[in-house]
Parts: structure tokens; C-alpha cells; sequence
């Protein structure tokens, strides 16, 4: 008897990971699961892992993610080997946030200066939790620059709870899968891909967060919408349709032909007040890829 397909699937509840950034996928999980027609058969593919919900929450037997930002893959490396655990994530946070608690913003700095010479994960971590509005921001030498959130307690023992709890909710999927984690940029993995394979890119949206951890133009869009539509794989993207402001042109300019499942979605993370509105979200999804009803 065939294996039923991994998709669609409906999800009554999505579990969130560790790391927070703009663009996170967090609310629109459901909808991606309900609009892609999958079999499972081969390995699910992300160029663009982000904080990697979809990932946690989608649980295939075998993945490929990359990230060009090398922090990401860091962290959940760690916690597939088990370097860092809950324990250490509650240890650091606890005595960080007693710190930044009787500091404020002057250790939070500090704390910057010291991940950027050479910080590892739980530093990466405790900086993504105390910056300002969850943004994940590097400048070009590959700096974090994000500013203080400005609330020195942050850290209090509900909030290290949760965090840490999301880190073993990471780290028991981590420990019952042999994913690979990349370290690599979106071309690399996307010439990966097979036949039985699917992959779902979240890239940077162009137009919108563009400086989340290198430059991301148009050039870069039109090589990706190229890669897609010519791999073997399945595939699905998520994008931007527009918002009261504009429409994103992109979208009929590279991806006629595809199929274009849209929602209504609203994005609490942004450096400012028109980066977090309402918005008009789209997946396009490759020919033959799309469930038959979203």
C-alpha cells in the first residue's frame, strides 16, 4: 500500500521555534501545508531556512536547509549535536538577563561587540530575543547591528521558560531526524534538488527586507525565478502580493504560468511602522504541485 502524500495536511497548531525574524512564517504555516500537493518521497528542501518553522512543523523524513547566514545553521547544528541544550539556553539566559537587568542597554551593546570578534550560539540567541522589535539585521562586513529593544527585563522567568521550551521542542525533533544543515547560498542547494524532491523558498522579499543578512536585489530574484521554473523538483515560494501601499510587480513579470494561492496575513517584525501592516501574501506553486483546493 502507497504511503498517503505529506501534503496537504491540515495543522491545528504550529510550534514555534527559538529564533525570531522578519518574514517569519510562523502564522502562515496552515496555509502553506494546505496549498502544496506532495508525496513525501524525497527530501524537502529549504535555500532559505529563516527561523525554520516550517521546517520544525512540517517533520519530513529527510531535508536539506541552508542559510547564508551562518548563525542560524550554527544554532541548530549545536542543538542536533547537543552542544547546547535547554539547561544551557535557561543557565545563559537566566544570568545574561540578570545582567542586562541591572545594566540595560550598556551590557546589551557589550554583548553585540563581543558576538561580533566571536560569539557562538547562545550569544546569537540571547542577542536575537534583546534586540529591537525581533529583527535579525547584519551589516556588509556581516556585523549584527540591530539596537537595543530597550526593555532591560526582558528576561524574566516566564519569558526564559518559553525560550526554553522552544529549544527542546528543537532539539527532540533534532534528535529523531538526520537532517542536513548548509552553511551555503540558495544556488547550491536549489542544483540539489531531484525529481522526487520539493522545495519551498522563502527568499527575501524584494522590495521589502532586503538587508536581513546580505543584499538581495532583482538580479538575485530573476536568478532564482530562473533556478525554479527549470528544476526537476517540485516547488513552492512564498512572496509578497501587495499591501495598501503598492502591488509587487514581480510577481506577473517571472511567475505567470504558476499557481498563486493568496491570504491575508499581517507582519509584526519591521525596522519601521510600513514594514508591519497588512498584506496580501501569495505562495506560487509550481504545475502540478498545487492541492486541488487551498
Amino acid at each position: 500500500m502507497n504511503a498517503p502524500p505529506l501534503l496537504p495536511r491540515p495543522l491545528r497548531k504550529v510550534g514555534v521555534p527559538p529564533l525570531k525574524c522578519q518574514g517569519i512564517k510562523t502564522r502562515l504555516v496552515p496555509f502553506i501545508f494546505r496549498n502544496i500537493r506532495w508525496t513525501g518521497r524525497g527530501r524537502w528542501i529549504e535555500p532559505f531556512l529563516g527561523s525554520g518553522v516550517v521546517l520544525f512543523n512540517l517533520l519530513p523524513e529527510r531535508a536539506i536547509v541552508c542559510d547564508t547566514n551562518r548563525h542560524i545553521i550554527q544554532l541548530y547544528r549545536d542543538i542536533q549535536t547537543g552542544y547546547i541544550d535547554e539547561g544551557a539556553v535557561g543557565s545563559y539566559l537566566e544570568e545574561a538577563g540578570k545582567q542586562l537587568s541591572r545594566q540595560g542597554e550598556r551590557f546589551y551593546y557589550e554583548m553585540r561587540e563581543r558576538f561580533n570578534r566571536c560569539g557562538g550560539s547562545l550569544e546569537f540567541l540571547f542577542l536575537n530575543r534583546s534586540c529591537f522589535n525581533g529583527m535579525m539585521r547584519f551589516n556588509g562586513r556581516g556585523e549584527m547591528n540591530v539596537p537595543f529593544c530597550r526593555k532591560p527585563e526582558r528576561f524574566r522567568k516566564a519569558y526564559t521558560t518559553k525560550i526554553r521550551n522552544q529549544v527542546r521542542w528543537v532539539s527532540e525533533i533534532l534528535q529523531r531526524t538526520s537532517w542536513e544543515f548548509r552553511t551555503c547560498d540558495w544556488q547550491e542547494t536549489v542544483l540539489d534538488a531531484g525529481p522526487d524532491d520539493f522545495i519551498y523558498a522563502d527568499p527575501p522579499y524584494i522590495g521589502r527586507h532586503t538587508g536581513y543578512y546580505n543584499t538581495w536585489t532583482e538580479r538575485d530574484a530573476v536568478k532564482l525565478a530562473h533556478s525554479l521554473l527549470s528544476s526537476s523538483s517540485g516547488f513552492a515560494m512564498s512572496m509578497w502580493k501587495g499591501n495598501k501601499y503598492r502591488s509587487n510587480p514581480y510577481i506577473d513579470r517571472y511567475w505567470k504560468g504558476c499557481e498563486h494561492r493568496t491570504c491575508g496575513h499581517f507582519y509584526h517584525i519591521g525596522p519601521t511602522e510600513s514594514f508591519r501592516n497588512s498584506m496580501e501574501e501569495v505562495l506560487i506553486v509550481k504545475p502540478g504541485f498545487a492541492s486541488a483546493a487551498g
